[in-house]
């Protein structure tokens, strides 16, 4: 992927004790992470990766984002800083009509309600570790 060899190449820079060198590229608004091992070979290794909105507004007036997608940046980081919590409060201000995958669920919200809903098999949720503990039954 060309953001991640940019990101790479161009973004900061930082070492991080538990999964390796960690490079970040701030573009429209967007902060993409990713983290990357065996750095002494000629074949560094992309061990993941992900997106963080860094400037809220920056992002939504850019025409690189669709609102759909901001909200969905937003609504997967904070279902991932707060595994373990139940997070309705961060979750019913954001609009995903576009189902994204997360913990084995194709999930979407609606503004103003407290959870994320699965697509697939219909289950309601409000933190990742029930999205994570619950298998999909589609």
């Amino acid at each position: 992927m060309p953001v991640v060899s940019e990101a790479i190449s161009e973004g900061q820079i930082r070492w991080n004790s538990t999964d390796g060198w960690r490079f970040a590229l701030r573009k429209n608004g967007v902060r993409y992470v990713v983290v990357v091992s065996d750095t002494e070979t000629t074949s560094p290794v992309v061990v993941t990766g992900w997106t963080e909105i860094a400037d809220w507004e920056t992002a939504i007036n850019s025409e690189r984002w669709h609102e759909t997608d901001i909200h969905t940046i937003k609504l997967r980081a904070d279902l991932s800083d707060n595994h373990d919590s139940q997070i309705p409060d961060l979750i019913r201000p954001r609009i995903v009509a576009r189902p994204f995958e997360i913990g084995g669920h194709r999930v979407v919200t609606n503004a103003g309600e407290g959870s994320v809903e699965c697509v697939d098999c219909g289950g309601r949720f409000r933190s990742k570790a029930e999205l994570c503990r619950r298998h999909c039954r589609s």
